[in-house]
């Protein structure tokens, strides 16, 4: 009986399968499904090349043929597909070696470089773009060696972009980080060492090569399944070396990921939890994925179906922080027949309370603020641990005598909104989290999950994160977190070690945007200059090393007298694009009034408008419109960002707070530009920023003449 084989498919070999016929495709799937039943089927006709050592070949079709890479005695690696008289052409092109840094196996098709950069004159007085870097210097970046020789030749971006296209990805990184203007030690702090192998490296393994995180490669038959239905997304199936080594890596307790906006994190969570889900065993608790905003819940869920189908779902619960913390309640027969009502709602609850004490010592914003984030924020139950509490970011200081009258103040308030069976997302995080402290102190403890991991972390408040802490056992693999504080739209500040949850030591960054071109990039850093972002844990969080390998023009800035002369600008632009017929557009505003005042006009313009609510955009054509807040987590070839004027972006009610609380003053300020940049990083290719009367301080004069 003949033995079957294992078959992984390199990722530019997928390349190659995509660019083939619907009928060809399925011909390519059906070879795989066949070649790891029995590879030495006589229809395959599998044969080693003559001159190829380890290169193969195997018949898909009557004009197809396979090139693969024989790996060890049952394990082969599909590197290209070709027409039936290209394979024998020029074996030489193959190049293959193991990474002397990442330890995987690289496989370059030398022929494209070769045509397109060897194969030209170069004038004289050219200076090749990396003449001030040696060999070995390259090599131990990570280059790949077979290419030295062309990236010797390179003298121009062009040529740089054509060699990367046909270039493993940590060459791809470092040559562009280079190009950039970052020093060879920053490549090797940034690029270099987060996908350093673990183990020893034997150039001639390349057994273990290929399943080194280092090596893109996949032997999951959903890959050409869904070619066939031509709705391949790379994202489910392939993942960069360093988001790899994240998702596979066991841990010791609870880790940290972060990085900028479309580095990946999100998909390092989903991929994080199908490999966490494969090794539980049947009688394991289950996995909690969750987040803050319930639209992006609603992403988490399919995106996690498209990863690993009804299976991995039955697995996990996907749901967002706050629901999550309302099942709790529920389940102890708290809360029946409550309103709930928002932060934003809330001080209006608290104006006319104050108003039938007659109490004016205080302003309701102030008392709402206090209420929310220190006495809520914190899961306060005594005056006694009030008096003694931080107040971190609050800025105004309080008496003893004061902390008392507050602490009175808000026990009576509490006491007005249950009688008026009102309650805030707050109060039901913070009953919650106390719940299921309770239930984990039981003998033995009791906690519902085996593994949580979370998107967005930045956002979840103190007691969200007591909460999770109870929900699952403390050790290896227990809390995975992915986020970014430059993104924290929500005034929700933690330090992670003071709830139990230590992450020094096991905290990663990535750095490479798959999202947005360089240049909207560059715009976007620029929109937080000045800032400081804290990383969860006390310390300070960077972007240092975010970059981009994509490239575009450079973002607009379009400035008018008026709020109607800006929307004709507005709806200009969104012609201007529905007219190119090609990507999605959306409109993103500061305020509610603002979106819908942009909506009513670009309807009167026959355009199809989508607003997006709570729970997303109901579909995905259209252009979508929404405030700042609604557009986290999604993406669009093209993106305006209006209404960024001085007293809208910042709110001028902030302002208030410049004298009576400066540090609340600049955490606000910090949350606005934090607004912005999310808008901004939400652009694939274009972005468009308009205001009307003076723009906002945020637009420096450097970004609005650009």
């Amino acid at each position: 009986m003949n033995a079957g084989a294992r078959l992984l498919v390199l990722m530019s070999a997928e390349k190659e399968i995509m660019k083939l016929t619907r009928a060809d495709k399925g011909a390519v799937y059906e070879f795989q499904h066949k070649f790891r039943t029995n590879p030495h089927s006589a229809g395959l006709r599998l044969k080693q090349l003559k001159g190829g050592e380890k290169l193969w070949s195997a018949r898909v079709n009557a004009e197809l043929r396979a090139v693969l890479l024989h790996i060890a005695e049952h394990e082969y690696l599909l590197i290209d597909v070709k027409h039936r008289g290209e394979v024998y052409d020029d074996l030489s092109r193959y190049a293959y070696r193991v990474n002397r840094v990442t330890g995987g196996l690289e496989v370059i098709d030398l022929e494209p470089v070769d045509d397109r950069v060897l194969g030209r004159m170069v004038p004289p007085e050219a200076a090749p773009l990396f003449a001030g870097y040696e060999d070995d210097v390259l090599m131990a970046l990570g280059v790949a060696e077979p290419l030295l020789p062309h990236i010797r030749a390179l003298i121009t971006e062009d040529e740089l972009l054509t060699l990367i296209d046909h270039a493993p990805q940590l060459t791809v990184d470092v040559l562009l980080a280079l190009y950039d203007g970052k020093t060879v030690k920053q490549v090797r702090e940034q690029v270099t060492e987060p996908v350093r192998a673990d183990d020893v490296i034997d150039p001639e393994d390349l057994a273990a090569a290929v399943i080194r995180p280092g090596t893109q490669a996949t032997s999951d038959d959903e890959v050409l399944q869904a070619m066939l239905g031509e709705s391949f997304e790379r994202w489910r199936i392939f993942l960069h070396p360093t988001q790899r080594k994240l998702v596979e890596k066991r841990t010791t307790g609870a880790t940290r990921v972060s990085g900028g906006p479309g580095t990946g994190k999100t998909i390092v969570a989903l991929h994080r939890v199908a490999h966490l889900a494969a090794a539980l065993d049947p009688d394991d608790s289950r996995i909690l994925l969750t987040t803050f905003n319930r639209n992006l819940a609603a992403d988490l869920r399919t995106r996690l179906l498209a990863i690993g189908g009804q299976e991995l779902l039955r697995r996990v619960d996907v749901v967002n922080i706050d629901r999550l913390a309302m099942r709790l309640a529920r389940e102890a027969g708290l809360g029946a027949g409550k309103e709930l009502v928002d932060e934003y709602r809330i001080i209006e609850y608290w104006q006319s309370f104050l108003s039938e004490l007659g109490e004016a010592r205080w302003s309701a914003e102030f008392l709402a603020a206090e209420w929310a984030h220190i006495i809520l924020g914190q899961m306060i139950d005594s005056p006694a641990d009030y008096f003694k509490a931080r107040r971190p970011g609050r800025g105004r200081p309080l008496s003893r005598e004061a902390r008392g009258e507050i602490w009175n103040l808000t026990e009576r308030f509490s006491s007005w909104l249950d009688d008026r069976m009102v309650w805030t997302w707050r109060q039901v995080a913070a009953h919650a989290a106390r719940l299921e402290a309770n239930r984990g102190t039981g003998t033995p403890p009791r906690h519902r999950y085996q593994h949580v991991v979370v998107d967005e972390a930045q956002d979840l408040s103190f007691a969200h994160w007591k909460m999770l802490r109870a929900m699952v056992p403390e050790g290896p693999d227990d809390i995975f977190l992915v986020g970014d504080t430059h993104q924290r739209i929500y005034d929700n500040h933690v330090m992670l070690s003071n709830l139990g949850i230590n992450i020094r030591g096991r905290s990663h960054r990535l750095t490479l945007s798959y999202r947005t071109t360089r240049q909207i990039l560059a715009t976007a850093l620029e929109l937080l200059s000045g800032e400081v972002y804290d990383d969860l844990d006390g310390g300070k969080d960077t972007l240092a090393g975010y970059r981009s390998l994509l490239r575009g023009g450079k973002p607009t800035f379009h400035g008018a007298s008026t709020w109607e002369q800006e929307k004709d600008l507005v709806a200009a632009q969104v012609q201007a694009w529905r007219d190119l017929r090609g990507g999605s557009v959306a409109v993103c505003l500061p305020t509610r009034d603002l979106a819908a005042d942009i909506a009513a006009r670009l309807r009167s313009d026959g355009v199809d408008v989508v607003e997006i609510g709570t729970d997303g955009p109901l579909r995905p054509d259209g252009v979508h419109i929404g405030t700042m807040h609604r557009f986290k987590g999604l993406e669009y070839r093209r993106m305006i960002i209006a209404g960024v004027s001085d007293g809208l972006v910042p709110h001028q009610m902030i302002n208030s707070l410049r004298d009576s609380d400066p540090k609340r003053y600049q955490r606000e300020r910090q949350r606005y530009r934090s607004m912005l940049f999310v808008a901004a990083t939400r652009a694939r290719d274009e972005l468009a920023v308009f205001w009307h009367g003076t723009p906002s301080p945020f637009l420096t004069h450097r970004l609005v003449r650009q």
